[in-house]
Formats: structure tokens, C-alpha cells, sequence
């Protein structure tokens, strides 16, 4: 079996073919690249990261090419790959997939098979452009984080509370700190409206509660 992979010719040996491989690898990391510019939506977008995507592409095509069919090679760059420690951590779940990506497009290129490098790239980055333009993963009810400060009134029902109840079809207190000497507290809640389009009205008139300041609301994506 090994002798039959030996007299596969499935990679380039001349510098024409290794170049192509890798200007394929180039294209398609570009248009991966390009791609993950205009579908992130989480915090802290990093350009390195994304040109890393490019040069991943191109770098895992070369070293499918210089692995060739030989398996002790294999097993030797496996050998002197796990020497490297990586520690920057992957903030974003998305990101993990782009660079799966980037690595399956640099292997098809590496290995000579151009149309499924460019059918892949343009067929994965479609589908990937449209999940993230459609939404399909937000829930239809969105569940907001409220966060604010009041003054503590002992056995006294607070007047917030009336505020949530008429605006809010569900609101959880997940956080209660005392700040200061001064009996103040800072509450967090999620809450889900009724409403959403009344959402302006309920922080106003929150907001008018003399015990109630500071005010914060927004959507929680973590939740999902």
C-alpha cells in the first residue's frame, strides 16, 4: 500500500507547478481574508488575524508540497511542529472556522486540486456571507441585560419594580452589588420585553424613578 502512495504522482515537481499551488493558496486566502472583513461582528477585530489567513493558506500549501508521499516526512514535521507552543487565544468561535478554512483551501492547493480550492472557497464563503447577513441563529425574543444603581429603602417595595413588571413579559435578577457607604446598590437584570419597540419608553420612565441612575441596557449576544 505504501509503495502503491510512493508512485503517486499527485504533487509538483517543477518550480512552474509549485508556484501556481501557491498563488492559488494566495487567491483564495485573499477572498477567505476579504470575506471575514465584511461577516465579523464580534469585538476587537484584528488585522493580523486576518492577514494570518492568508499567509495560513499559503503556508500549508507548501508544506503539503514538501511532504509529498514520503511518510517519514509526515511524521518528521509532526515531530518538529510540536515544539511550538501557540498562545494567543481565539476569542471568537467563527474565528476557529475561518481558520479551518484557510488550512482546508491551502491543502487542496498544495496538493494540485485547483477546482476544489476555488469551488470550496466561493461555495463555503457564500454560505458563510449569507448566515451571517440572514441572522437565522438570533432568537425572535431578544433578551436584554439592564443594568443600573439605586438607593436601598429597606422593607419598601422599589418603585422599579413596578416599571419591569409593565414592560418586561420576564426580568431575572442575576447581580446585586453595595457600593460605597452610601447604601447604594448596582443591579443587574436580563429582561425581556413585551415590546421591543417600546423599549425608548421604558428607560425613560425608569429613568424618571428619583432612585434609580445610571442606566444601561443591551442586548447580550453571550446568551445565545
Amino acid at each position: 500500500m505504501f509503495d502503491d502512495l510512493q508512485q503517486l504522482n499527485l504533487f509538483p515537481t517543477s518550480a512552474t507547478d509549485i508556484i501556481v499551488n501557491i498563488l492559488v493558496a494566495l487567491l483564495c486566502g485573499l477572498f477567505i481574508a476579504k470575506l471575514y472583513r465584511h461577516t465579523y461582528k464580534g469585538p476587537g477585530y484584528s488585522v493580523n488575524f486576518v492577514n494570518s489567513i492568508v499567509l495560513l493558506a499559503m503556508i500549508t500549501a507548501v508544506v503539503i508540497m514538501v511532504i509529498g508521499n514520503n511518510l517519514a516526512r509526515a511524521f518528521g514535521l509532526v515531530g518538529a511542529m510540536s515544539i511550538i507552543r501557540f498562545r494567543t487565544a481565539v476569542k471568537e468561535t467563527q474565528d476557529i472556522v475561518y481558520i479551518f478554512f484557510g488550512l482546508s483551501v491551502g491543502l487542496a492547493a498544495g496538493v494540485g486540486y485547483h477546482k476544489i480550492a476555488f469551488i470550496g472557497t466561493l461555495f463555503i464563503g457564500s454560505i458563510l456571507y449569507v448566515l451571517s447577513k440572514s441572522n437565522t441563529g438570533v432568537p425572535r425574543q431578544k433578551e436584554y441585560l439592564l443594568q443600573f444603581s439605586t438607593s436601598a429603602n429597606g422593607a419598601e417595595i422599589p418603585p422599579y419594580l413596578a416599571v419591569l413588571k409593565t414592560y418586561c413579559k420576564r426580568h431575572k435578577v442575576i447581580n446585586m452589588k453595595s457600593v460605597g457607604d452610601q447604601d447604594i446598590l448596582e443591579l443587574s437584570y436580563y429582561v425581556r420585553f413585551k415590546d421591543e419597540q417600546k423599549s425608548d419608553e421604558f428607560l425613560r420612565e425608569l429613568k424618571s424613578i428619583h432612585e434609580v441612575d445610571h442606566i444601561n441596557l443591551f442586548f447580550d449576544e453571550e446568551r445565545f
